[in-house]
C-alpha cells in the first residue's frame, strides 16, 4: 500500500500471497483522518492503521460466513458516525455494517 500525500510507503501482512492483503481502504471520519480502514479479501479482516506512521492498530474479522465473519471482503466505507460497511464477493455476496465501538487490541 503506497500513501501519495506524505509519500510513505506501509506494510501489511508481508506474507500474504494470491491477491494480496489490501483490497481497499477508507479513512476514518475524524477531522484529520487520522485512521487507515483496510479490507483484506485474503486473510478476511479489516484491519486499523495510523495514518501517520502506518502501525496496526487492531483489526476484526475472521474467515466465515456467519454474523460478523467475512469472506473475501472486496469493499468498504465508512459513514459520518464512523460504522464499517463491508460487502463480500464469490459466495459470500452481502453487506455487513459493524457499529463503531473504538479501537481494541489485537489478540491472536
Amino acid at each position: 500500500m503506497r500513501a501519495t500525500a506524505s509519500s510513505s510507503e506501509f506494510t501489511l501482512a508481508p506474507s500474504t500471497a494470491g491477491g494480496g492483503s489490501v483490497w481497499d481502504l477508507d479513512f476514518s471520519r475524524d477531522p484529520g483522518q487520522s485512521y487507515l480502514y483496510v479490507a483484506d479479501g485474503e486473510n478476511n479482516h479489516v484491519w486499523m492503521l495510523s495514518r501517520a506512521s502506518g502501525k496496526v492498530l487492531s483489526r476484526f474479522g475472521r474467515s466465515g460466513r456467519y454474523a460478523g465473519q467475512l469472506h473475501w471482503v472486496r469493499n468498504m466505507a465508512v459513514d459520518s458516525r464512523g460504522n464499517i460497511y463491508t460487502a463480500e464477493v464469490d459466495n459470500g455476496k452481502r453487506v455487513q455494517k459493524f457499529a463503531d465501538q473504538g479501537l481494541f487490541p489485537i489478540t491472536d
